[in-house]
C-alpha cells in the first residue's frame, strides 16, 4: 500500500515539474508587483522571493499612525493576503522607533469633523465608522493567510501594540518598549489590544496592569511574559533573523502554511473539539493537493524540499 502511494505521488510530482518547466523562482519583480499600489505611509519590498517587508513610513513623525496609514496597512494587507507571489510578512517601522502609536494631531481632525453636527446620532455614526475602519486595518493581519512577523525596536505605543498583537510571531530589539497607552489620553484601546493581549501572554493579571496603568513594559518582560519570542541587539540583526525565518517558511507549502494559520486562529475562539472538526474539514480537501504528495515524497526518500507551486 505505502510502495503503491509513493509511486503515485512521484508520479504526480513528476507531472508537475514539467508542467513548471523545472523553472525556479529567479525574477522578484514582476509586471503584476509593478501594478501593486503604490502607499504614501508604507514602504513595500521583497528581501527574497516569497518574502514581503512592510515598513511604517512616516520616520519624521515617529511612524505615528494617521489616518492614511491605517487606511493603508488595512489595503496592504487585503492585497499580500491575496498575492500569490507573497507567503510571508515581515513588519517593521523605519526611522528611530517603531512607532508613536496614534497621531494625536491627525485624530484633531476628527473633532473638527465631529463640530460640524449637533445631533449626537450623527456624530456617532462618524466616530462608529472611524473606529471600525480602524478596528479592521488591524484585523487585516489576521485575516491575510499569509504569515505576518512584526519586528519592534524602541518605541511602540497605543495603536502600535494593537497593530502587533494581530501579528503571528513578534521579535523586538534589547532597546524594544510596550505601552498600552490610552488611559493616559481619557480613552479605553478599542482596536484590539483589549481583545488580543490576554489571549497572546495568558496573564489576565499583567494584562489589566499594562492597561489600567499605561506603563511601559521593556524587552525583558516582553520575551518574559511571552508577549515577544525572541530579543535582538540590535534593528539590523533582528530584520535580518526575522527575513531568515520568513525565508524559512516561505520555502514550505504554502497549503500547509495557510491552513495552519487558519486553523489556529479560529481554534483560538472555538472549543478544542470545534477546532478539530474545523481541520478535519480543510484537510479532507487539502491532503489531496500536489504539495502533499511531493513534500511526502521528498521526505520519504530523503531528497532535496521539493518546489511548491504558488497558491
Amino acid at each position: 500500500m505505502y510502495s503503491v502511494f509513493l509511486r503515485r505521488a512521484a508520479e504526480i510530482a513528476l507531472a508537475t515539474k514539467q508542467k513548471q518547466g523545472l523553472c525556479q523562482v529567479a525574477m522578484i519583480t514582476t509586471a503584476a508587483e509593478e501594478q501593486r499600489t503604490q502607499f504614501e505611509a508604507l514602504n513595500v519590498t521583497v528581501p527574497n522571493p516569497f518574502v514581503y517587508h512592510v515598513e511604517l513610513n512616516r520616520p519624521k513623525k515617529l511612524n505615528a499612525m494617521h489616518n492614511t496609514m491605517w487606511i493603508e496597512i488595512g489595503k496592504c494587507f487585503t492585497e499580500l493576503g491575496n498575492d500569490p507571489d507573497c507567503r510571508v510578512i515581515v513588519l517593521s517601522g523605519a526611522g528611530k522607533v517603531f512607532s508613536a502609536g496614534i497621531d494625536l494631531a491627525d485624530a484633531a481632525q476628527l473633532g473638527t469633523k465631529l463640530g460640524e453636527h449637533e445631533d449626537v446620532a450623527r456624530r456617532c455614526k462618524i466616530l462608529h465608522d472611524t473606529i471600525k475602519l480602524y478596528q479592521d486595518a488591524m484585523t487585516s493581519l489576521e485575516k491575510c493567510p499569509k504569515p505576518v512577523i512584526s519586528a519592534v525596536h524602541n518605541a511602540c505605543i497605543g495603536g502600535a501594540v494593537d497593530l502587533i498583537t494581530a501579528a503571528d510571531i513578534r521579535y523586538c530589539t534589547n532597546d524594544a518598549w510596550f505601552q498600552v497607552k490610552e488611559v493616559d489620553i481619557g480613552l479605553a484601546a478599542d482596536v484590539g489590544t483589549l481583545q488580543r493581549l490576554p489571549r497572546v501572554i495568558g496573564s489576565e493579571s499583567l494584562v489589566r496592569e499594562l492597561v489600567f496603568t499605561a506603563r511601559k513594559m521593556m524587552a525583558s518582560e516582553a520575551k518574559e511574559c511571552g508577549f515577544v519570542s525572541k530579543v535582538y541587539d540590535g534593528k539590523d540583526s533582528m530584520l535580518k533573523g526575522a527575513i531568515e525565518v520568513a525565508t524559512d517558511i516561505a520555502a514550505k507549502s504554502p497549503v500547509a502554511v495557510q491552513v495552519a494559520k487558519r486553523s489556529i486562529l479560529y481554534s483560538r475562539d472555538h472549543s478544542v473539539q470545534e477546532g478539530l472538526d474545523h481541520i478535519r474539514l480543510w484537510n479532507m480537501t487539502m491532503v489531496q493537493s500536489e504539495d502533499f504528495m511531493n513534500a511526502a515524497v521528498a521526505q520519504a526518500t530523503k531528497s532535496n524540499p521539493p518546489t511548491f507551486s504558488k497558491l
